[in-house]
């Protein structure tokens, strides 16, 4: 496994960011990206460092305003480290495209966990994340010190799905960010009442890179066929298994209020599962809540402290 590790372009400590861009081999020899807040925070400190593991077609940059209340917390600041996955934000693109599934982007993580010198963590997945912290815990159980689970459990629901592939297939090429705001609340605000005009412009900023005189989505493009060639007529397979396997760390579930992907069923029968569950649901937020927002930091906050007590 390759877990050569280089600094980008910027500083090595960027001043202006937070956080300092670090890339890394996969065992492939993919180049991924990966944001790294507070590295120095990990030298003198017993804080466990925080992993944060993005969506489908999301990227580290959803995980900004998280990762710097963490790093910068004048009390217990903590090293943060978010990924892109490949064909995500930084990261190349793969060129062969069935590479775009959650067991090899599990062992992407772990080779950038080891280019870090990360060997255990609190892991913080939204959505395809939280999935993958289900392989990670099948995979290299020792990793985890505890899980957060941003919206997605052990069974995907597929009329979530479905939401999602019609949102995508509604999404445009905005020629900025303002009127990438204002379509990503056009087509989301019924779910995301809790969100202010300024955090439709964070999101967009998050979700969108320029290309040319246009911006488009920071992914490659085949992740959304991947997504369509999904049969919805069968049912979707479960990770229960797996979900049992994490039954020994402290947990956090969150769920957005609007969620279609993530049934208050499957958020109940993992609290019955799981005696060491923490679970929140966050108003006024769909799939997947935003983890910046409101009451969320803190929560967040209280959990990785009461998880290393």
């Amino acid at each position: 496994m390759k877990t050569s590790l280089t600094t980008g372009d910027e500083p090595l400590v960027a001043e202006e960011t937070g956080y300092e861009q670090v890339f890394f081999s996969a065992s492939d020899g993919l180049r991924l990206a990966v944001r790294d807040y507070g590295r120095n925070h990990s030298i003198n400190s017993t804080l466990e460092p925080v992993v944060c593991l993005p969506g489908l077609t999301r990227n580290a940059a959803d995980f900004h305003q998280l990762a710097l209340h963490l790093s910068q917390d004048d009390a217990q600041p903590r090293r943060v480290v978010c990924f892109d996955y490949r064909g995500r934000g930084l990261s190349d693109w793969d060129p062969q495209k069935e590479n775009y599934n959650i067991l090899t982007e599990a062992d992407d993580v772990l080779s950038g966990c080891t280019a870090l010198g990360i060997s255990h963590a609190a892991f913080i997945g939204t959505s395809r994340g939280a999935l993958i912290i289900h392989v990670l815990g099948a995979m290299r159980p020792g990793v985890l010190s505890s899980a957060l689970l941003n919206d997605a459990g052990p069974v995907i629901e597929g009329a979530g799905l479905a939401q999602i592939m019609a949102y995508h297939d509604r999404m445009k090429s905005p020629r900025d960010y303002a009127e990438a705001a204002q379509t990503l609340k056009t087509l989301q605000g019924g779910a995301f009442s809790a969100l202010e005009n300024d955090d439709w412009e964070d999101l967009a900023r998050a979700m969108y890179a320029r290309k040319g005189k246009i911006l488009a989505g920071n992914f490659d493009p085949a992740l959304i066929d991947m997504l369509r060639a999904v049969d919805l007529n069968v049912p979707l397979p479960t990770m229960w298994p797996q979900f049992d396997g994490l039954k020994n760390i402290p947990m956090l579930a969150i769920r957005g209020a609007n969620s279609a992907l993530f049934s208050e069923e499957t958020l109940n029968e993992m609290a019955r599962r799981h005696n060491n569950m923490q679970h929140y649901t966050a108003e006024g937020q769909g799939h997947a809540p935003i983890l910046h927002i409101g009451a969320l930091p803190q929560i967040i906050t209280d959990f990785l402290k009461q998880a290393e007590t």
